[in-house]
């Protein structure tokens, strides 16, 4: 497989930065602090309309388990129909059901959806499904061109052995994206340990917000979020993961 570097990014501010620092591909996602739900309408044709590089939207409801409602399903068709109709690169699915298997038959309608015209990454969702080998073998058989997993721990570098594995087993029939954790510093053991050579990273960094009023005590969400800290994408760090991954034999 080819090198990529894969930047993660809820913002047009971190998207631009890591177009800026050589990111190979975008996945945009809304609210990464609670990781990653689909991201507004309006902040996907934002995006589309400002960077020059490939852009895969995540597709996924809520925060939470993977396995969706009826409802859900319903909305999550619709985004997958909005993005094809923007032009986005490609959609970011993942669907499990109640006994831990990939949802084979929502995944092969939001293909479907797609009409050829999207490439497809099963997301994390896979990282808590019950057999990764089964799991891989039926993205194969779905038609999903990329897998992005942690080799299902915490973080990628827990997950080596698994994730070696999973390369090993999917060969040129579909890629291994290692994610989770991921930094310009591991990256050379993560390749040398399991032969991976597409990394997804958020190159976050914390920058404290401008508001200069603040009013303690009356939180807007999650209670142990510091809201007036804001996360976003640095350019110079995705440059490093970038001079780190074109090194890599």
């Amino acid at each position: 497989m080819e090198r990529l570097l894969e930047v993660c990014v809820d913002s047009l501010e971190s998207a631009l930065a890591a177009q800026e620092g050589g990111a190979d591909r975008l996945e945009l996602c809304g609210h990464l602090s609670i990781g990653g739900v689909t991201p507004s309408f309006a902040l996907i044709e934002a995006v589309m309309a400002q960077v020059t590089i490939p852009v895969n939207v995540l597709i996924r409801p809520r925060f939470g388990d993977f396995c969706f409602t009826g409802a859900e399903k319903q909305q999550l068709l619709r985004e997958v129909a909005f993005c094809r109709d923007v032009g986005v690169h490609g959609v970011v699915l993942g669907a499990l059901d109640p006994e831990g298997r990939l949802d084979e038959e929502h995944l092969a309608a939001s293909m479907e959806v797609g009409g050829g015209k999207l490439s497809h990454t099963l997301h994390r969702a896979f990282d808590l499904c019950r057999d990764p080998i089964e799991g891989l073998e039926t993205a194969v058989a779905l038609g999903f061109d990329t897998i992005l997993t942690s080799g299902q721990q915490a973080k990628a570098v827990d997950g080596i052995g698994l994730l070696r594995d999973l390369n090993q087993r999917a060969g040129e029939r579909i890629a291994i994206l290692a994610g989770s954790g991921v930094t310009p510093e591991n990256m050379p053991l993560l390749h040398r340990e399991t032969g991976i050579r597409q990394f997804h990273f958020s190159a976050k960094v914390t920058r404290p917000s401008p508001m200069v009023f603040r009013r303690p005590g009356v939180p807007m969400g999650l209670p142990l979020a510091d809201e007036y800290e804001r996360t976003c994408a640095d350019a110079e760090t995705v440059a490093r993961a970038k001079a780190v991954l074109l090194g890599l034999f």
